[in-house]
Order: structure tokens, then C-alpha cells, then sequence
């Protein structure tokens, strides 16, 4: 089994991004776009140029195209994910929500729908990376001065005033803090919260986050840690920590 070089906790600065696209202008646009920001790249117009610049030069973070000459974005995906959990931030045109699903059941950390603005795409890196730098030092707590989550002590506090969630509450604020940023399909939460024979059952869930919500002081209509993707499902929002 083949398997790339290993890169953990990037800074900003020196995080390696790979670009997998055949359009050049689009290869050329994200390149500046990044190294601009800091980050070094690597940039392949062909899946298979993608998988072997992975797998011999290692990155932090993949930004691959679904629509490449060679293979279909979803199979490099797949193959990619047969022996790399890098992050994958998946390009596409395709805007319907079963693709979206499938796109993330196949492993895609996120996707980004052309045509796509460059700040929308360089806030999702920032936010993974975040993530991947700073998960070796902040373990299995989130606190960004406002909400406190400590998954060991199975604490959470709002404003420093500790909240009661239930086990399923906690549970699914778990399953997403765990994953801050990516976006988890709601077939994957309902099987995991409830089991495969649930997997049509959207009504539980929805019923479970808008108690999490209120509990949070979170709001559907202004999200500040839970956003829901119509159809799609949950995303976490690890904002940066608050200061006074």
C-alpha cells in the first residue's frame, strides 16, 4: 500500500498545498491566492499527477477539482483515501444536494460550489489547519472564551455557567466539535446517533439541534457554532477564541 510523507500540525507559514485542477487559470488563481497567504504548493493538472505528488511529496491539505481529464475527482478521492486522512476540500460544479452527500460519505472533508470566491476558499484552509495545529495542544477541549467544551470531563459551559445537555445532546455536540469545520452529512449522524435503521429519520435531529441551540444560545438564523446545510447536514464553526 502506498503511503506519502507524514505532515502534522502546520503553521501558517509553512503548511504544503496541493491543487489538483486541470484548468491552468484555476490552478494559477489559488497558487497566488495561497502563496501570497504564506503557504507553500503543489500544483498537479491530472488525478493521477495529484495521488503521486501526495504520496512522494506529502501536504496539509488537498484542494482537488471533481472534473479532471484523467479520472473522476470522486475515484481519486476514494483511492486517496485508501491510505491518506489529509484534508480534502472537494471543488465542484455540481450543486445538487445528493452529490454534496456523496461527495462527503466518499470522504471529502468539504466542498466549495463554482464559481467560488477565494476568501470563502481560503477561509475554509485557515479553518482546517487551525484545527490540525493546534489539536496536539488544546486535546479534547474547545474554548474560545465563550463556550467551554471538555469532552474528557464531559463538561460544557457558557459565559463560564456550567450547562445541562443530555446524552444525546452531548453526544452530538461530541461528533461535531471533533470534527470542527467539517461538514457532516446527517445520514452519517443519524447512523452514528442512532443507528442504521434510522438513517431516513431527519425529524429526530432536527428535534436534537434545536435543543442543543437553545441550550448554547445559539440561533438557526445567525449560527455562531452549529450551521445547518440544507439537505446536507451539520457543520461546526471553531471561531477564533474571544477576547475583551
Amino acid at each position: 500500500m502506498m503511503r506519502g510523507p507524514h505532515r502534522s500540525n502546520p503553521g501558517a507559514s509553512t503548511a504544503r498545498i496541493l491543487i489538483i485542477d486541470d484548468e491552468p487559470q484555476i490552478r494559477k488563481f489559488i497558487d497566488i491566492s495561497l502563496r501570497s497567504q504564506g503557504y507553500a504548493t503543489l500544483l498537479a493538472g491530472t488525478g493521477q499527477e495529484g495521488l503521486t505528488l501526495l504520496a512522494t511529496k506529502g501536504a496539509d491539505l488537498v484542494v482537488l477539482d471533481l472534473g479532471l481529464p484523467d479520472k473522476e475527482g470522486k475515484d481519486v478521492l476514494e483511492e486517496l483515501r485508501q491510505w491518506s486522512r489529509v484534508p480534502v476540500i472537494v471543488l465542484t460544479v455540481r450543486s445538487g444536494e445528493d452529490e454534496k452527500v456523496a461527495l462527503l460519505d466518499a470522504g471529502a472533508n468539504d466542498y466549495v460550489t463554482k464559481p467560488f470566491g477565494v476568501e470563502e476558499l481560503m477561509a475554509r484552509i485557515r479553518a482546517f489547519l487551525r484545527t490540525m495545529e493546534s489539536g496536539a495542544d488544546e486535546g479534547p477541549i474547545f474554548d474560545d472564551g465563550v463556550l467551554r467544551i471538555d469532552l474528557v470531563q464531559r463538561q460544557v459551559a457558557v459565559q463560564g455557567q456550567i450547562i445541562t445537555l443530555s446524552r444525546k445532546e452531548f453526544a452530538l455536540l461530541s461528533l461535531l466539535v471533533r470534527q470542527p469545520g467539517r461538514l457532516v452529512t446527517q445520514t452519517q449522524i443519524l447512523r452514528e446517533m442512532w443507528g442504521p435503521t434510522h438513517e431516513e429519520d431527519a425529524h429526530y435531529l432536527r428535534v436534537l439541534v434545536a435543543k442543543l441551540r437553545h441550550k448554547l444560545g445559539d440561533s438557526a438564523s445567525a449560527p455562531r457554532y452549529i450551521l445547518t446545510e440544507p439537505g446536507v447536514g451539520l457543520r461546526f464553526i471553531a471561531r477564533e477564541r474571544q477576547t475583551a
